[in-house]
Formats: structure tokens, sequence, C-alpha cells
């Protein structure tokens, strides 16, 4: 089942709070607490988040793009399982300008719940940081709702 319905729904409860697992070279997993959100992407819908280019995690995803996310919010909660698509300044992808990747990275904040009161600030902080966008397709979407 691939529908994020329940997944959306959850992360309009506390601001897309996730965590994130991904696989260690070892194939031990890294887990993370990170803001996700559910917004559509080349007409289908994913779950992105936007992360450090110098983070764990990653580096993890540019090795083995599998990765695991998890909303909850109160007792209900729901889990999306797929391939991540990296797209960043390290992280190159077609038809992804730096202007592309500016106004992706908004989105996936958006997306998350986030807001800002100085985009022209946010913008150059996802720069210095050299924040990736990661949007993973689900493939497998399951909860307790």
């Amino acid at each position: 089942m691939t529908d994020l319905s329940d997944y959306a729904r959850l992360v309009a409860k506390d601001h897309g709070l996730s965590v994130v697992t991904t696989l260690r070279a070892d194939h031990t997993v890294h887990a993370s607490l990170v803001n996700t959100g559910v917004l559509d992407h080349r007409g289908h819908q994913v779950v992105g988040f936007t992360t450090r280019g110098d983070s764990r995690k990653l580096a993890n995803l540019r090795a083995r793009p599998q990765l695991t996310a998890t909303v909850r919010a109160g007792w209900e909660w729901a889990t999306a399982e797929g391939d991540a698509q990296l797209i960043g300044p390290d992280d190159p992808a077609e038809g992804f300008d730096a202007e592309a990747i500016r106004l992706l990275l908004r989105a996936v904040f958006v997306a998350a719940g986030g807001t800002h009161d100085d985009w022209d600030t946010y913008d150059q902080v996802m720069a210095d940081e050299r924040r990736a966008a990661v949007l993973m397709s689900p493939v497998r979407v399951y909860s307790n709702g």
C-alpha cells in the first residue's frame, strides 16, 4: 500500500516531527529525528525533508538510498518505506538548477509545517549548510490508524 493520506494527516498534527532511519555501511540502522512533510514531486506524492550537506544520514543515503520514515502524533503513527532521491548543491538532479533547488527546499520546509518571516535569510542558511532535499517515493506505507 502506498497511500500517504494517514502519513500526511499526522504531519499536520506535530510539524511532521518524524524518525527517519538509514543504513550504515555495516548495515546497522542509523536513526535521526527530522521534520518531514508530504508533497507532490513530478506528479506523485513523496515524503520529504531537508538535511545538512555534511550529515551522516545524507552520506548513508548517497551510498544506500533506502529510507524509512515514521511520523507520530499522540498514540497514532504512520510509517513509509522506500528509496530516496537526493536533490541539492552536491546532489544534482535533472531539471534542478540552483533556483529550482532553492524553491524545492522551501517547498519541503512548508510541507513539514514550517513558516518563516525572512525567506532570504532562510535561503542563505540553506545554501551555507549545503542542504539537500531528501524525497522518498514510498513502496510501502502502514499505520495504526
